[in-house]
């Protein structure tokens, strides 16, 4: 059988949802509508289908169809919006279901990601969490754009920032004082058990030191400001 091209005929592909080859199809459909992370007008004529086996009306992996909704709708813009209105507020619901049964850390912060597109959150909803999973980001400085990495170990032996050798510590925010998105992600993520995600939040919006310019920054600002 030949692999299905869902850019070519999207109904019949996820027709063949259900069967004995639905993780091969639901590969070929991110190859084809989400090619490495990225989301084009076209994506958007899957969402009907992927509300669809959301609310169970149709054959398919839910987690996998409320994965692939967010990673659409992470970019949507107002016309999307409002085109797919109907099919947004069906996901919304089941993507907030999934993430309280969610227990790994990649489909957590993914969940986490989905409910705040269904949202209409535009920022966070787009793979930028995801170094929570890993507990290391890839910024540049403000001052003197070095390319630092920012390490946040889950056991809290290692917390820099590092440019070549050079290191300085990390600081991470006080919980008490986080904004509405990652007191609620820290919260969740605490509740969930995962224990090195709701740490590592406070350090996505903590501060760090350039080890190259000394130069002080806001770590959140930094990963926003990189394109994902």
């Amino acid at each position: 059988m030949s692999d299905p091209r869902p850019s070519d005929d999207l109904a019949a592909t996820f027709a063949r949802m259900g069967g004995p080859d639905e993780e091969k199809i639901w590969s070929a459909l991110f190859d084809d509508i989400c090619h490495q992370g990225s989301v084009y007008d076209d994506s958007f004529l899957a969402l009907p289908f992927l509300a669809a086996i959301a609310k169970g009306d149709a054959p398919g992996d839910v987690h996998q169809a409320v994965s692939m909704a967010g990673l659409i709708v992470s970019a949507a813009d107002e016309g999307h919006t409002e085109r797919y209105a109907d099919e947004i507020a069906a996901l919304r619901p089941v993507g907030r279901r999934l993430l309280t049964t969610a227990t790994g850390h990649y489909d957590f912060v993914d969940m986490f990601q989905c409910v705040l597109a269904f949202e209409g959150e535009r920022l966070w909803s787009q793979s930028r969490l995801e170094g929570l999973v890993e507990c290391e980001y890839e910024v540049e400085c403000p001052s003197c754009w070095s390319e630092l990495l920012l390490s946040f170990d889950d056991d809290g032996d290692a917390d820099y920032a590092e440019a070549g050798r050079n290191r300085t510590p990390l600081r991470p925010a006080d919980p008490r004082n986080l904004g509405p998105i990652p007191a609620r992600l820290r919260l969740a993520a605490a509740e969930a058990r995962l224990t090195n995600v709701a740490r590592g939040v406070t350090f996505l919006f903590g501060t760090a030191d350039c080890p190259d310019c000394e130069a002080a920054f806001a770590v959140s600002e930094q990963v926003a400001a990189r394109p994902y």
